[in-house]
């Protein structure tokens, strides 16, 4: 290591690195124990209140377990895979590193699966204590209670993220000889796999969670609110069960492993340009680890009054993620300053990168509040849009989408300016870092959404007062918008991860420079930027199916159960609930062979100059996209929800209300599927390609291009398979519905049948 080594963590040995990692890992999970125990003090109401809750809950694990038996295959396909690879060819020299990079890609995946079956199990218990808390003791408890909710997620992703990395960067040092150096890059190198295994249940975990509660949602509002015209979260809607429990595997579990991902990321992309420097190896991990310690204090200061506005709402959040900002910046202040680096003036350039990532973080959530909070006037010029019909309120809020990519990206780039300026590819890295390392109460403040959203429907389907649902409403509306913030932190810190993963990607592949006039560079670059237009249109599509289905199933129920409409009877749930859980989980195969297989295809075919040049263009288009797709999709819903709230423009019922909600249907998939999607696109592409960086690395162009045939024969075997199984058929869904239509013979169940109606001519 350069400089003297005078200071601490000169000489430090693996699990001291490893330590405070470990160490808050522990902490944070005593956290979530802490919590948990706080919540179930919360009183859970009525009977009924109880009944709905629990087949949120059926539903919600029922989903899981059947999405997770289908990746078991998955997983242990690449298990296999790593085995055979890096046994074959191992990075070290000793052909134990495939069971050691199996290992690890394991440990990612399940991890990051049992983060995300943590949080939900925490979530769907929390939504009717939340609903009871709003009923009994008012706005300032429920949204205590809906927010500790949250944050048993937030400290589960973190708590078991950096446990498990700190505790299998340790493990990958054991048996290596020479120095610590050579030991500890060889470790940073074997964590990709780590990151892997996260990212590919991350994948799977958003597509299909988007897919299955915008698809409930969708098929809800459609025949609901739409044909039926009957209330949001009414009990005689059939599909309304499905749809509170898509909130918790799309915005729950798939946020959860979204973030789990980009927070592990981050963390490797740092340690493998650290180079086996000691200090900047462990830089990451106790920067994470001291965000962990700041994200509890972040915690406790959430607090709000009764009677508080939504902006005393977003200010109570707001001050969990200031006290946590401060404290981790101070904290990670004393690091650089006590680290041994090759001198002081570098220690505090690095700070100065941590300071930038997360206040970047902090703008980027600002002004994604900003276009999507009906405070604001781009959200309101939707809703005035909506004077002149739904196809105006479809531009406007394209428009508003498309201007709000503006700000981000000029964040980002400033972001990537300066830190490259002050410490080059390791700076940005550890910019990602820093935002990320508040993670804890960050993502607390947006898993608190779903279960507001939740609690609002317990009591609209359990029938309480008018009073609990306008608390529950107005937690709501800030949940929408802190979701929003969420889902534009999500995207910045994807951006950041994923440049740090190429720049990594580069050096491992032995890339010397990318010529950006080079064609194969260039061509690289088109499918990369087409790739996450391709992934965005799959799952939009899907949603459109798995809708069709629901709504044709909700069509059925309306009319071959006798008195549904009239509240006479009650719904089938269940079966909305099976059929969202399988069109979600086959939807989610064909978007996953594309996102794994695509950069394998590249990287083996033509080279690793061309996978830099996908992975190029891959980042800079999602990144537009996926902040379009979430940033359109949030100002369409708070338009609508500013009329429902608020009273503007007439208040519920009137055709603006109808044309902002055709607005908000259109926006469900792009900013609860597709949009989020695309974060874990971009790093799971980067990810792969670091993985198989050690493979290619030095190949020239079209060198061994034969491998590059295997990948590329199972994507069009899987499309052939995938359409054949799930495509070929299509779904009919011109049932009549007008009042209470018979399904089979698409007439009303008043109709008279033809033999009558001749009588009735006749007489």
């Amino acid at each position: 290591m350069v400089g003297t080594c005078d200071k601490f963590p000169c000489g430090a040995g693996a699990i001291t690195v490893a330590s405070l990692g470990l160490g808050s890992g522990v902490f944070a999970m005593l956290m979530v124990v802490y919590l948990t125990r706080k919540l179930k003090q919360a009183p859970r109401g009525n009977d009924l209140m109880n009944k709905i809750s629990d087949q949120i809950k059926s539903g919600a694990r029922a989903f899981l377990v059947t999405e997770y038996k289908y990746l078991t295959f998955f997983i242990i396909l690449l298990f296999i895979f790593f085995i055979a690879l890096y046994t074959s060819d191992p990075p070290s020299g000793n052909a134990s590193d495939g069971i050691k990079y199996a290992c690890n890609f394991l440990a990612g995946a399940i991890l990051s699966a049992a983060a995300g079956w943590g949080g939900m199990a925490v979530a769907t218990d929390a939504n009717v204590r939340t609903t009871q808390a709003a009923d009994k003791q008012g706005l300032a408890v429920a949204l205590r209670v809906a927010f500790t909710g949250g944050a048993v997620m937030g400290f589960t992703v973190v708590g078991l993220g950096l446990f498990g990395l700190s505790l299998f960067f340790y493990f990958m040092t054991l048996g290596l000889g020479g120095t610590d150096q050579y030991k500890f890059k060889l470790a940073a190198e074997a964590m990709a796999a780590f990151g892997f295994g996260a990212s590919s249940i991350a994948l799977f975990a958003r597509v299909a969670g988007g897919i299955y509660t915008k698809a409930a949602d969708v098929g809800a509002d459609l025949v609901g609110k739409v044909e039926m015209d009957i209330p949001e979260d009414d009990p005689r809607n059939p599909a309304v069960i499905a749809d509170n429990v898509g909130d918790n595997v799309g915005d729950v579990a798939g946020m959860g492993a979204d973030l789990f991902e980009s927070f592990v990321g981050s963390i490797i992309a740092a340690m493998q340009l650290a180079e086996g420097d000691t200090t900047k190896v462990m830089l990451p991990i106790w920067v994470a680890g001291v965000g962990i310690f700041s994200s509890s204090f972040g915690f406790f200061a959430v607090r709000t009054k009764d009677g508080a506005s939504q902006k005393d709402l977003m200010f109570a959040l707001h001050k969990g993620t200031i006290v946590s900002s401060i404290l981790a910046l101070g904290l990670s202040a004393v690091l650089c300053a006590t680290f041994n680096f090759a001198d002081a003036e570098e220690g505090w350039k690095i700070f100065g990168c941590i300071v930038l990532g997360l206040l970047a973080g902090v703008l980027i959530g600002q002004v994604t509040e900003y276009f999507t909070s009906y405070s604001y006037t781009p959200v309101k010029s939707i809703t005035d849009a909506g004077i002149t019909g739904p196809a105006t309120v479809i531009i406007q809020g394209l428009g508003i989408g498309m201007i709000s990519c503006v700000f981000p990206v000029l964040i980002i780039v400033a972001t990537i300016l300066a830190c490259d300026a002050l410490a080059q590819g390791y700076g940005i890295a550890m910019a990602a870092v820093g935002m990320l390392s508040t993670l804890g109460v960050t993502l607390a403040t947006d898993a608190y959404g779903p279960v507001a959203d939740n609690a609002g429907g317990i009591a609209e389907m359990a029938d309480l007062d008018e009073r609990v649902r306008e608390t529950t409403d107005a937690l709501d509306a800030l949940g929408n918008t802190t979701a929003a913030t969420g889902k534009g932190f999500a995207i910045g810190s994807a951006v950041l991860t994923a440049l740090s993963l190429l720049a990594s990607f580069k050096t491992q592949a032995q890339i010397i420079a990318v010529d950006l006039g080079n064609p194969v560079v260039l061509s690289g670059i088109l499918i990369g930027a087409m790739l996450p237009f391709l992934f965005a249109a799959l799952t939009m599509l899907s949603v459109q199916k798995a809708a069709g289905a629901i709504i044709v199933e909700v069509r059925r129920q309306f009319a071959e159960i006798p008195g549904l409409r009239e509240g006479e009877a009650e719904a089938d749930s269940d079966k909305c609930v099976a059929i969202s859980t399988q069109s979600s989980v086959e939807e989610m195969i064909l978007p996953g062979i594309y996102a794994v297989l695509s950069p394998i295809s590249v990287g083996f075919l033509i080279g690793p100059i061309c996978l830099a040049g996908l992975l190029g263009g891959a980042i800079a288009s999602g990144m537009m996209l996926a902040i379009m797709m979430a940033n359109a999709g949030g100002a369409w819903d708070n338009s609508k929800k500013y009329i429902e709230i608020e009273g503007a423009r007439g208040g519920k019922g009137t055709e603006t209300h109808k044309a902002c909600v055709v607005g908000d249907t259109v926006g469900d998939p792009f900013k609860d599927t597709s949009g989020p999607a695309l974060n874990v696109l971009i790093k799971l592409m980067s990810l792969i390609s670091l993985v198989i960086a050690p493979i290619i690395k030095g190949r020239t162009n079209w060198e061994q291009w034969y491998w590059g045939l295997i990948p590329i024969g199972l994507m069009l075997l899987g499309t052939f398979l995938v359409y054949w199984f799930y495509w070929r058929n299509g779904i009919d869904i011109t049932a009549d519905v007008g009042g209470a239509g018979d399904a089979e013979t698409g007439k009303k169940i008043d109709e008279p049948a033809d033999g009558e109606k001749d009588e009735q001519a006749v007489e």
